[in-house]
């Protein structure tokens, strides 16, 4: 995937290296791309360097002693990898982080201001209803605060809140995390939704590999800080590896114990 940066790309990461603490070598010259109006999945189990991707996109990696070493970050045709995060923000890429991180103490209406920092006021209103049309739960629940909420309604509310600033780029960092597998459902036909009305790119983030491959157009596979495998959704579900280390499916299509998958994992035939 490296080379020449498509036209119709929207973003693309480059033999990105990332280095923890000067020390701890956590990306080792990953490449990928996301496609302008498009789903991307990347995909992966924990500690995969799936996370460490979002925030080198977003700019965050400095808050956690880490930094790009190697390899360039490119939005829009041009590199951002050296630009602080409000500066990025600015220029349309939002993150939605992992375990929601929005502000318990505050309000529904509230959370959804903070949104809308980098907009002008008067896009506010629009945008809340634009929010409350995709989430009505929110709307119900506009004055209350969000640490009262459930861990399905405060995802709605961290995206919600993203969608206030109206992002080019969407990075989702495990949307499905912690939740019931109706909320995860109902969270991700909201996704597509709002890829496909709004136009928002999506880079989305996930271990739930069927519920992220069933929006996606495309997906990558990382594994220690490398992408092992891509294609389009349907080749990925069609994959006689990826149904076997990440739906847990055997080549028949029949469940795999949990037993079997964690012995087919030692021999992972991308990393041979």
């Amino acid at each position: 995937m490296a080379g020449k940066i498509d036209a119709v790309d929207l973003l693309a990461v480059e033999n990105l290296e990332v280095v923890y603490n000067d020390v701890a070598l956590t990306l080792k010259g990953l490449s990928l791309r996301a496609g302008q109006g498009g789903i991307t999945a990347l995909l992966g189990a924990n500690g995969a360097g799936k996370s460490t991707t979002l925030k080198a996109i977003s700019g965050l990696l400095a808050g956690e002693d880490g930094a790009v070493t190697d390899g360039r970050i490119v939005f829009d045709g041009a590199p951002i990898n050296h630009l602080p995060p409000e500066r990025i923000v600015r220029l349309g890429v939002f993150q939605v982080m992992e375990g929601r991180r929005v502000f318990e103490d505050m309000s529904v209406e509230d959370n959804l201001r903070c949104g809308g920092v980098t907009r002008p006021a008067g896009e506010f209103k629009t945008g809340v209803e634009r929010v409350y049309d995709y989430f009505p739960r929110l709307k119900e629940r506009r004055q209350q605060l969000a640490g009262y909420m459930s861990g399905g309604e405060q995802q709605m509310l961290a995206i919600g809140r993203a969608l206030i600033a109206k992002p080019r780029l969407l990075l989702l960092d495990e949307p499905s995390l912690g939740l019931a597998p109706l909320l995860v459902e109902e969270i991700f036909d909201i996704i597509r939704r709002i890829n496909r009305d709004d136009g928002v790119t999506i880079l989305l983030v996930e271990q739930n590999a069927r519920a992220a491959l069933g929006i996606a157009d495309v997906g990558f596979i990382m594994e220690n800080g490398r992408i092992v495998l891509d294609g389009t959704s349907a080749e990925l579900l069609g994959n006689p590896d990826v149904q076997e280390f990440y739906l847990g499916l055997s080549h028949g299509g029949e469940k795999r114990r949990y037993r079997d998958v964690k012995h087919y994992r030692r021999r992972k035939r991308w990393l041979g």
